[in-house]
């Protein structure tokens, strides 16, 4: 209730300007991801809700490559007329940077609207596999050094930086598998026998007992993961690496329209029906303003480019 109340609230602060006419047609909401992946997932519920409210079809389009990345690109250069929007993972604009040159800048070339949802990831295994722990991971991939390998979601992810900096801190390695998107059938199968994926893509199959969770990458526990222990309190303090969904628009995008998209993403945050189906998926409601989405892509960049430095992080392992 204190959260409908917050929201609520900040919808009667929005200015007038936010009744613009737009849209008179459908809109696009582009994904940098694959259909059914986290990212899908969850810009497919606020696009329904979009669609209902504006009686215009807001339409996700998937254009997936290079973690996110050839989305976000395509959104960056699209006319800034509020009718090609982003629902961006936080990979593509914080964590892709330190990795290579990218054709967009992830400030100058957006209108952040708002940071919509947080979820964490987590670390899950094949049930045939003998460990029910991280330490028991690690235990076994130091006994079977050069035999273990990890699937994750694609090169340069949180989820694969979280691998990559689980291995470095444990002292570890295992091959780092990427996919383009959620994709368990490997590790479901035993040839990649860790998955490391968002909480919304991987705890369905948690629960049905077809993956054995291990830990979550959250600074706190949760009932939406089952109350996996986290990361940091199997033997590595301060370990977090969450993902967060922002909503974005080509830098220049008019504000009445910013504004009208981020009050009715509020109204869906609001929603009694939407938590509970957001809280399923291991989701936490977040948000935010324009300028705190800003902010915190701002900050994120320098703290991601420490830890991939620092982990040796490249874009081939």
């Amino acid at each position: 209730m204190r959260l409908l109340s917050f929201v609520l609230a900040l919808l009667l602060a929005l200015p007038a300007a936010a009744q613009t006419k737009w849209p008179e047609r459908p809109v696009k909401l582009v994904v940098g991801f694959t259909a059914g992946s986290a990212t899908d997932v969850t810009a497919r519920i606020f696009a329904q809700k979009f669609t209902e409210a504006w009686g215009q079809s807001v339409i996700v389009e998937n254009v997936s490559g290079n973690s996110g990345a050839i989305g976000v690109d395509k959104v960056a250069k699209a006319a800034p007329d509020g009718y090609t929007l982003m629902w961006s993972g936080n990979a593509a604009i914080t964590v892709l940077p330190a990795l290579q040159p990218l054709p967009f800048d992830p400030i100058k070339d957006f209108d952040p609207i708002s940071t919509s949802l947080m979820m964490p990831s987590v670390f899950a295994v094949n049930n045939d596999f003998p460990v029910k722990t991280l330490a028991e991971l690690i235990a076994y991939a130091k006994a079977n050094p050069g035999k273990l390998s990890y699937g994750s979601p694609g090169v340069g992810t949180p989820q694969h930086v979280a691998g990559e900096l689980f291995c470095h801190l444990a002292g570890i390695k295992m091959e780092h598998i990427p996919y383009r998107g959620a994709n368990f059938n490997d590790t479901l199968g035993g040839q990649v026998p860790v998955a490391i994926q968002n909480a919304g893509a991987i705890m369905p199959l948690v629960r049905d007992g077809r993956l054995r969770g291990l830990a979550v990458t959250s600074l706190k526990r949760s009932s939406d993961t089952n109350n996996l222990p986290t990361v940091a309190e199997s033997g590595f303090p301060g370990f977090e690496a969450t993902s967060w969904f922002a909503l974005l628009a080509p830098a220049g995008t008019p504000k009445p329209i910013l504004e009208k998209v981020r009050a009715e993403s509020l109204k869906v945050l609001a929603d009694p029906e939407m938590l509970k189906k957001f809280a399923a998926l291991g989701l936490q409601p977040v948000g935010s303003t324009g300028e705190e989405t800003r902010n915190a892509i701002a900050t994120d960049i320098p703290k991601w480019g420490k830890v991939i430095k620092e982990a040796g992080i490249t874009l081939s392992k």
